[in-house]
């Protein structure tokens, strides 16, 4: 193949033609992680923690390693890595915990561009706590207002929680700012970097952020797996959630004791499997260089742009500047729906991702019925993908014109 990196993807050997512009919805993976799924199911696929025998142990080795790589890939410590089923899963576990101290005259502030994830568990808690949900607005060039973030988060804020890198416009958030503001009145900092971790080094000392999550699909590792990172000492005083074996230290028939941090967050048999890919995902990222794919991908995004200007009727729905995207462009072309496009781009053998986005609300509010048909790039992405797409949106444009 014409690209190194195609070449560490199996994908691409049973379907050489597909142009795969969906990395925003979930990464492609590579070789070295369906390779480590299978070694871990064929060569000792067993439980951990509980097995006093060689299989178990093993299993339990390469878990825990997992974790360690996940901690230092975001300069973390491993007890300060909760393994989830994703992004949305340890969205829902910070809802659940911290809206047990809301009150009334408390309020929660996101931004308009949140993924249904990090909206609806606020909202179910807003409403069951009676507080307040507030809303950063964007500006003219669909970046964070970080006047209108100074006017919502005030001394009744408890929490301020966003996403690091929209999964529909591509910005990306001020979050060192959004963060000191936040910290000027002792609430609680969640970022979502779902869509940033896979584009953006992540520093979670440096951010200086309590609680962050991502998934690991979206990090070239399997499905079903995530992270929920939390400060040591802000973990220490989150509620469990959800309950059963292993998140425990002592159970009578009246109470229990939990376990340590982060093993009470973690009932039951987690995604052995999941964990182990993620770590092996991480690490074939390190062996590119994630300098080097954002530099690649920044190359192709601004490629990309330039070729979708250069078509008639096509609007970007994002920023005018091509480096305030983030792996992630949007765009509508008028007099075609957005089905109408992805459709026209399948007969091209283009996978792109068309609609709301898990963001209505934005769609709602820019205007967008019919949503935005979205292009996103992996370190696979090549020029010739780029080439390919904007042939497609050719054909759709003369098929409607």
């Amino acid at each position: 193949m014409k690209d190194s990196l195609k070449q560490h993807f199996p994908i691409y050997s049973h379907t050489p033609n597909l142009v795969y512009l969906d990395s925003g919805a979930s990464a492609l993976k590579p070789q070295v992680v369906v390779d480590k799924v299978k070694e871990y199911y064929e060569q000792y696929g067993v439980n951990i923690h509980r097995g006093l025998y060689e299989a178990s142990d093993r299993a339990t080795t390469e878990h825990d390693n997992a974790r360690g790589i996940v901690a230092q890939f975001i300069n973390a410590e491993p007890e300060e890595i909760v393994f989830t089923y994703g992004t949305t899963h340890g969205l829902n576990m910070l809802a659940t915990s911290l809206g047990q101290s809301l009150k009334k005259g408390d309020n929660i502030v996101l931004t308009t561009w949140e993924h249904h994830a990090n909206l609806i568990p606020w909202q179910q808690i807003a409403k069951k706590t009676s507080v307040e949900l507030r809303f950063i607005d964007i500006d003219d060039d669909y970046q964070i207002d970080l006047e209108d973030a100074k006017k919502k988060i005030d001394s009744h804020t408890k929490i301020v929680s966003f996403a690091h890198v929209s999964n529909t416009l591509g910005s990306k958030a001020p979050a060192e700012e959004l963060i000191v503001l936040a910290k000027q009145v002792n609430a609680i900092t969640i970022i979502d970097a779902a869509q940033s971790i896979v584009h953006l080094k992540t520093d979670v000392k440096k951010l200086d952020v309590d609680f962050l999550v991502f998934s690991g699909h979206k990090l070239y590792g399997p499905t079903g797996i995530g992270v929920l990172y939390g400060k040591k000492e802000k973990l220490a005083l989150l509620s469990p959630v959800t309950f059963g074996g292993d998140m425990i230290l002592d159970v009578s028939y009246e109470q229990a004791e939990w376990n340590d941090v982060p093993y009470r967050f973690e009932p039951g048999t987690p995604n052995i499997a999941g964990a182990i890919g993620l770590g092996a995902a991480v690490k074939f990222i390190e062996s590119i260089g994630l300098q080097h794919i954002q530099k690649r991908e920044t190359k192709l995004t601004n490629y990309l742009i330039v070729q979708l200007s250069s078509l008639p009727n096509v609007q970007i729905i994002g920023s005018s500047q091509s480096n305030k995207h983030h792996g992630v462009v949007s765009i509508t072309i008028e007099g075609i729906h957005t089905h109408d496009i992805a459709e026209i781009c399948n007969r091209h053998n283009v996978a792109i991702r068309v609609g709301s986005h898990c963001a209505m609300p934005l769609m709602k509010k820019l205007g967008l019925p019919g949503g935005t048909a979205r292009f996103s790039v992996g370190m696979y992405t090549d020029k010739d993908d780029v080439d390919k797409a904007i042939l497609a949106l050719e054909d759709a444009i003369r098929i409607f014109s």
